[in-house]
């Protein structure tokens, strides 16, 4: 979820996605293309008499469109910040909060663990669009009635906020309401096993939401996709931290002594006969042991056939190249990969020495071994980041 930062606020980063400046005008051009009918509800809602046809017309539609969109998208923020304040006051680090196509998303460094922790962080961020609706309701009351515009833009907050709230306690993982559900079976059950119980809720109702969606809003065809592959990729991110819990980088990687590794001045063309040998795409670049650089077939690849034989590795491999300890949790290394968007990471001491190299393919291949047959007998649960012995 990237974005560019437009501030910070109890020290917590605030980010802009490109779809949010994509969906805002369209959001606010809806709602002023329907302010009449919108009008008609408030008023059935709080028994006002706002006149639909004086606010449905010229720019004053657009003014009161892009209001109400700012306001619902600033409610959605401060939805994002009780979320991440209750987090803090746990003890959880937060990286950022991003505001995007489908509203806001707080991103966490870990998810809570604790059933008891996740119950109150979820609960929090209803909370406060409740909260966030009744203030606006407040002022809506307080505003004369020669101020309709006004009142339109927070009589529609109020309505909307509490709404949003509502919504996002539909138990569709990974909603509010779909970790609330996980916190409630993760009581009598492992935190896994909940996540995988949350999860397939959460993908039942996308599918619900993607065939109402096709008659009714193309909106939820849009959530309803991204409900099902959060809920698909938080689940399998807490099978592998469970899988690998106490096991080291040390227990799944290729070790030193069958490490395949390249010079700087190996040609391009000799560097690709070895892969079509080795049936390898990367290899660590090492000079008197230490890590220089990192070469893959992309890389390679990139240089044109007749030029092979003049460009050596050192010409094409990456040198700012992410690195990790043998001892660092395996679970650290997927997450490394992720974040780097790359397959595999050299092994490094503390000494700067290349000892192994780790790739998605070694977890993976860690991961169905454990799954199918628990963790090998060298690794101790109850002391986690004891290698295999």
């Amino acid at each position: 979820m990237r974005g560019f930062r437009i501030g910070s606020a109890f020290g917590i980063p605030v980010r802009l996605n490109w779809s949010f400046l994509v969906v805002l005008p369209f959001f606010a051009a809806f709602i002023a293309w329907d302010v009449a009918a919108l009008t008609g509800i408030i008023n059935e809602v709080f028994g006002s008499a706002i006149d639909p046809g004086q606010l449905g017309e010229g720019t004053l539609a657009l003014a009161l469109g892009l209001a109400s969109a700012l306001g619902l998208f600033g409610g959605v923020l401060l939805h994002e910040f009780g979320h991440s304040l209750v987090a803090l006051r746990y003890g959880y680090e937060i990286e950022s909060i991003t505001l995007w196509l489908l509203g806001g998303v707080a991103s966490f460094e870990e998810f809570p663990e604790d059933w008891r922790h996740e119950l109150v962080i979820a609960v929090a961020g209803p909370a406060v669009s409740v909260l966030v609706g009744i203030g606006s309701y407040a002022v809506f009351l307080g505003l004369p009635a020669g101020l309709d515009p006004a009142r339109f833009v927070f009589g529609y907050l109020a309505v909307l906020n509490v709404v949003l709230a509502v919504f996002n306690l539909l138990p569709a993982f990974p909603m509010d309401g779909g970790r609330i559900l996980r916190a409630l079976l993760a009581r009598n059950q492992s935190h896994a096993q909940a996540t995988q119980q949350a999860a397939a809720v959460g993908k039942a109702f996308a599918f619900g939401m993607a065939i109402l969606g096709l008659f009714a809003n193309f909106f939820l065809i849009l959530l309803a996709f991204f409900i099902y592959i959060a809920a698909s990729s938080e689940a399998q991110q807490t099978s592998l931290k469970a899988a690998f819990e106490g096991v080291t980088v040390r227990d799944v990687m290729t070790p030193e002594d069958r490490l395949m590794t390249v010079s700087e001045d190996t040609p391009v063309s000799d560097l690709l006969d070895r892969m079509f040998e080795e049936r390898h795409t990367g290899y660590p670049v090492v000079r008197n042991g230490g890590l220089v650089g990192m070469v893959t077939l992309d890389d390679a690849g990139a240089i044109k056939e007749v030029e092979r034989d003049a460009y050596r590795v050192g010409d094409v491999m990456s040198t700012d190249v992410p690195t990790i300890d043998p001892g660092a949790d395996a679970m650290e290394a997927f997450q490394r990969m992720q974040e780097n968007g790359v397959g595999r990471l050299p092994v490094v001491d503390d000494d700067g020495g290349v000892v192994g190299i780790i790739s998605q393919t070694d977890l993976m291949r860690a991961f169905n071994i454990v799954q199918k047959s628990g963790p090998p007998q060298g690794i101790r649960r109850t002391e986690p980041g004891v290698g295999l012995r």
